[in-house]
């Protein structure tokens, strides 16, 4: 069930990667933080909460930078 549920988490982050990559090509950026929308994007809000929810595996957080 552990695998299970980390391929549930790394498919959902793959997924959000992809939506976030689209949209920096779409506008021509190499990163977001060359984006006027950085801290308002709802696509790299969902991106950024994959990257935890992958890394807690459904434990919450806690994480040691």
């Amino acid at each position: 069930m552990s695998s299970e549920v980390s391929d549930i988490y790394e498919q959902d982050l793959q997924e959000k990667k992809a939506l976030l990559q689209a949209c920096q090509q779409d506008k021509n950026l190499v990163t977001c933080s060359d984006c006027e929308k950085m801290f308002e994007c709802e696509i790299r809000k969902t991106y950024v909460k994959a990257v935890y929810e992958s890394m807690a595996k459904g434990h919450g957080g806690g994480f040691e930078f």
